[in-house]
């Protein structure tokens, strides 16, 4: 993984996947918070690969600023300056310190991935029963909410239902995270759909802030926590085409990079990184303007 890089007045913390957090060096005028830097690096598969996708950080950042403007009125995000060090300016955000919940708080409007298994498997999803006879890209008879347990770095997060999420938070908690997660999704299939786009899925984060109150963290509606599918391709009973990662895990999983998700996985080539950054760049285009 690429080393985080020091920057002048915060003291790096940790490292995700691809996020890099930075707590201050001094106390800071909003009081206690983290610098939080998306990187280039991608994922997939639960690994970093060793390929960065040149924009990407830049990419989610503006996204996910833009979704929290979107969404204000729902939920307040943690976003609280962009008073960065220059080093990082666009893929930066200062934020407050939340206590974050251990829950990944997913929505979906759309059968697909590990969701489109579980069906398979027992016509339901994280304990939500479901119509017979859906297939890949169906179109659910309205949202759900499908949360997943947080796992370590490089472990996969474990879909669970809303039973568990009850149990662990407790059930009032639960269903305060459950109606925020389906509103804000609603409402980012909505603003989505005027752009074309169609949002399949997303996966939320949320924590408490100083005064106890539920706030919006980590990224929002980014080409990495979310599918998103171009409208006017549409067609259930295929994978369709997205704006994220695709390249790269159809590479990975072809006979060309040979790898056997086992051992570090190989570096991407020239025009799978081009053809990624291109995607990313279209996603926020569209969305942003």
């Amino acid at each position: 993984m690429t080393t985080a890089p020091q920057l002048p007045g915060w003291e790096h913390v940790y490292s995700g996947k691809v996020r890099d957090l930075y707590r201050p060096a001094a106390p800071h005028p909003a009081g206690d918070v983290v610098l939080v830097v998306a990187s280039d690096r991608i994922s997939a598969y639960d690994h970093v690969l060793p390929t960065l996708i040149p924009g990407k950080g830049e990419v989610l950042t503006r996204l996910s600023l833009w979704w929290f403007d979107q969404l204000a009125d729902l939920v307040p995000g943690h976003v609280v300056s962009l008073d960065v060090p220059a080093a990082v300016a666009g893929r930066a955000m200062v934020c407050r310190r939340l206590e974050m919940f251990p829950v990944e708080c997913v929505a979906r409007g759309y059968l697909t991935g590990s969701g489109l298994v579980e069906y398979r498997e027992n016509q339901a999803v994280c304990g939500v029963s479901l119509p017979a006879g859906l297939v890949e890209a169906s179109r659910l008879p309205e949202p759900i909410f499908t949360p997943a347990r947080k796992a370590e770095l490089g472990e996969h997060d474990e879909n669970v239902s809303f039973d568990v999420v009850a149990e662990t938070l407790g059930a009032g908690r639960a269903a305060e995270l459950r109606d925020l997660t389906l509103g804000i999704y609603a409402r980012a299939a909505e603003v989505a759909a005027r752009r074309g786009i169609i949002v399949a899925d997303t996966k939320l984060e949320f924590g408490l802030g100083p005064d106890g109150r539920v706030v919006l963290g980590d990224e929002v509606l980014t080409p990495d926590s979310s599918r998103f599918w171009p409208a006017d391709g549409y067609a259930p009973g295929r994978v369709q085409p997205s704006f994220d990662k695709q390249f790269v895990r159809d590479w990975l999983t072809s006979p060309e990079a040979g790898w056997d998700r086992t051992s570090p996985p190989p570096p991407l080539p020239r025009d799978v990184v081009e053809r990624t950054a291109d995607r990313y760049r279209e996603a926020a285009e569209r969305l942003v303007g």
